[in-house]
């Protein structure tokens, strides 16, 4: 049986460390379902368009596939100030 996942987006500092990432500022979590990933790039591209986060022009398709198509954790890489990460649902 596939592991079912679910995504946060979190804010956080230019290293990604985990203390920088406040799951009470950040606290939305978003399923696997196309929703709930339309909902996640809607989220990140609230973000960039606030400038809290920053993606390179030639990454936001990549950004794209991987929160649309892909492991949306993948997206964290292509991001500054901001990153995804997955939680297996038990």
């Amino acid at each position: 049986m596939k592991e079912k996942k679910a995504f946060v987006f979190f804010n956080c500092d230019e290293e990604k460390s985990q203390t920088s990432m406040n799951v009470f500022y950040n606290s939305t979590f978003y399923s696997e379902t196309k929703k709930a990933r339309k909902e996640l790039l809607a989220k990140v591209e609230e973000e960039l368009k606030e400038g809290r986060i920053q993606i390179a022009e030639e990454n936001k398709a990549k950004v794209e596939a991987s929160i649309m198509e892909g492991n949306p954790a993948d997206a964290g890489k292509f991001i500054t100030y901001g990153s995804i990460e997955a939680f297996t649902i038990v």
